[in-house]
C-alpha cells in the first residue's frame, strides 16, 4: 500500500445511514488507500479538519458530505496541489454533478481509486472558500427555507417546495455590480455568481454553459416584473440549460469576469455553496487553477453518456458496466 489519504466525513449529511456509508467507503478504499478518518462535529468543521490535514503533510484529502462540507474542505486545499477526492452524500450534490463525478458512494470511490485528476478553478467569497456558486436574493431565501428537517424528509424536492413558497414573497432589489472593467446598476430578484454549476442550478444558467477551468466567474441576473415573469424566467433558464444555449429573455442578463463586487439596497442574504453566509455587500474573485480534483477517466465519461441515453438503465446497471 503506497497511497494514503485523510477522509473528512460529515456524519449528518444526506438521508442515508452514515455508519453504513462510512463502512462502505472503508470497504472500497482501505484495501488500496491508508485512510486517516476525521469526523466533523458541531464544534469542528470540515475546513478546520482539512487545514490540520494539510499541516500534517497528507498527500490526498477526501471529503464526504454535502456541498457545504465539500466546499469547506476544498477551501483548505486550494493552491496546495494536494489532490482532492469527492464522495457526495448531500441533498443536491451539485459539485459532483458539475464535474461528472458519480453521486453514488461506490462510483465516487472508484473515481478516486482511478487516480485521474483535473485542475479546476476555485473562488473566494468575502474571505470564504467557494467552489460552486454564490446566490444573492431569491436563492438565498429559498435555501434558508429548506431546513435540515425538510431536506431529510424530501431531499432535492425540499428546495423546489421552498422556492415555490418564496415566490409569494418575491421582491426586486436595487443592485450595483462592479467588475474590473464595468459598473452596472439595475434591479433584480436574484443574482448568482458561479464558478461551477450543474444544469439543475437554474439561476446560474444565463450563459451558454459554465466552464470550470477558464479563470472566470459567470454572473446571471434575473429581474422579473412579477411572479408570473419569475416562473417564466426560471422555466426558460431550465430549457436553455438543457440544450446548452444562452438565455434569451429581456429580464435575464449575464456576464463573465475575474471578480465581482455586489452591493444591494436593501441588504440581501447570500448563500455560498448551499450554506447561508451573511449578507451583502459581497466580493467574489476567481482563483484560477486552484484545485486538483479526482474525476472520471475519459472512457468512464463516454460510457456514462452512452448509458444515459438508453431507456430503463438503473444505477446498478451502470455500476456493472463500469465494473
Amino acid at each position: 500500500m503506497n497511497r494514503s489519504a485523510c477522509l473528512i466525513f460529515n456524519p449528518v449529511a444526506g438521508q442515508g445511514d452514515s455508519e453504513q456509508d462510512l463502512a462502505m467507503i472503508r470497504a472500497i478504499l482501505e484495501p488500496e488507500i491508508d485512510l486517516d478518518i476525521q469526523l466533523t462535529t458541531e464544534e469542528i468543521g470540515a475546513e478546520e479538519l482539512a487545514h490540520e490535514a494539510v499541516k500534517r503533510g497528507v498527500n490526498t484529502i477526501i471529503a464526504s458530505g454535502g456541498d457545504g462540507t465539500l466546499s469547506a474542505a476544498a477551501g483548505a486545499v486550494v493552491g496546495s496541489n494536494i489532490p482532492f477526492g469527492i464522495i457526495s452524500r448531500g441533498t443536491a450534490n451539485a459539485f459532483a454533478t458539475a464535474l461528472g463525478i458519480p453521486d453514488t458512494i461506490e462510483g465516487a470511490c472508484k473515481v478516486i481509486l482511478g487516480g485521474v485528476t483535473r485542475t479546476v478553478d476555485a473562488a473566494d467569497c468575502n474571505g470564504n472558500p467557494m467552489v460552486l456558486l454564490t446566490g444573492v436574493g431569491f436563492e438565498a431565501e429559498t435555501v434558508e427555507k429548506a431546513d435540515r428537517e425538510a431536506k431529510n424528509r424530501f431531499g432535492v424536492l425540499a428546495y423546489i417546495l421552498a422556492g415555490l413558497q418564496e415566490l409569494r414573497n418575491l421582491q426586486n432589489f436595487d443592485v450595483e455590480i462592479e467588475t474590473d472593467e464595468h459598473i452596472i446598476k439595475t434591479s433584480a430578484a436574484a443574482v448568482t455568481v458561479a464558478n461551477a454549476a450543474p444544469a439543475s442550478s437554474i439561476l446560474a444558467q444565463g450563459p451558454a454553459g459554465i466552464i470550470v477551468d477558464d479563470g472566470l466567474l459567470d454572473l446571471t441576473i434575473v429581474a422579473p416584473a412579477n411572479r408570473a415573469g419569475a416562473i417564466a424566467a426560471a422555466f426558460h433558464l431550465f430549457q436553455s440549460a438543457a440544450v446548452g444555449d444562452a438565455a434569451e429573455r429581456d429580464d435575464i442578463g449575464y456576464l463573465r469576469a475575474k471578480r465581482f463586487k455586489i452591493t444591494t439596497e436593501p441588504v440581501q442574504k447570500i448563500v455560498v455553496d448551499g450554506e447561508i453566509s451573511g449578507t451583502t455587500p459581497v466580493e467574489i474573485r476567481c482563483i484560477p487553477a486552484g484545485l486538483k480534483v479526482f474525476v472520471p477517466s475519459i472512457e468512464e465519461e463516454e460510457l456514462s453518456e452512452k448509458l444515459e441515453g438508453l431507456p430503463n438503465v438503473t444505477v446498478e446497471d451502470k455500476q456493472a458496466a463500469f465494473d
